[in-house]
């Protein structure tokens, strides 16, 4: 089952105390750091825009991708209401088989996208392209949800709530094997009647270690520069949950 579609509607809904001035701030600070200010960045897996949102009105050229139609129908309203202007492109595509028109100075990937790839080779697809894209030198920043989140604090939980217009049930099944973590989304929206609709949705994310990050970069052709704690910002450690990571392009391959 595809996902993000119905959800897509009420996705901005339910992420309403997701801390994106904070990731925002943390992007701005890192690709101020690599001396990156008012070019080009794309933002690999976008979904609405909020975040590319951000960043365009900070100064930055924006493209956004995201593999989901719905998602970005609502980041182009987004750009639209919000008058972001033309510069900020929006382009449906597969992560793994992104094309651009040319190269762009950093990729950013925040919230979790790159855990929705469930094989270790379409990490390394993924990974080849972003610095294929890459100017010379370009930055890559991206964070991830850890095996021990999975594992050890959302496998197998309920998590619901319950809202005026619109109400979840979300289901966490953690399959250890293949360390993937099944998300099964019931979902209930008031419509304009009064009476719910309900709809349901299936999303598959996987756990990685921060050893396989590494390791991927590197056979992507890319330098690892450094991880941190998505929480804390200090050092990673076996109870990080997310985990940011900075890379740097290091010629083609």
């Amino acid at each position: 089952m595809r996902a993000y579609t119905d959800f897509a509607g009420v996705y901005d809904t339910f992420m309403d105390d997701t801390p994106y001035e904070e990731w925002c701030a943390f992007l701005i600070e890192v690709l101020k750091e690599f001396h990156i200010e008012k070019e080009l960045v794309l933002d690999l897996g976008c979904g609405t825009g909020t975040l590319t949102g951000m960043l365009a009105a900070a100064g930055y050229d924006m493209i956004g991708v995201d593999n989901s139609g719905e998602m970005l129908n609502i980041a182009l309203e987004k750009k639209e209401s919000e008058g972001y202007g033309e510069e900020l492109l929006y382009l449906c595509q597969d992560m793994r088989e992104f094309e651009l028109y040319g190269t762009v100075k950093a990729v950013v990937s925040i919230c979790d996208s790159l855990n929705y790839l469930l094989e270790e080779e379409e990490l390394l697809e993924t990974f080849r392209l972003v610095n294929n894209y890459l100017d010379p030198g370009g930055i890559f920043v991206f964070d991830f949800n850890t095996v021990y989140k999975y594992e050890q604090v959302i496998g197998d939980t309920t998590i619901a709530e319950n809202r005026e217009e619109c109400s979840f049930i979300w289901e966490n099944y953690y399959h250890g094997e293949e360390q993937i973590n099944e998300y099964d989304l019931t979902v209930f929206v008031q419509e304009e009647n009064g009476l719910f609709r309900k709809f349901t949705e299936t999303h598959y994310q996987r756990g990685y270690t921060l050893l396989q990050m590494k390791s991927l970069l590197k056979k992507a052709g890319m330098t690892f520069l450094r991880a941190l704690d998505a929480d804390t910002r200090g050092e990673v450690r076996k109870e990080s949950e997310r985990i940011y990571v900075i890379a740097a392009e290091s010629g083609k391959v």
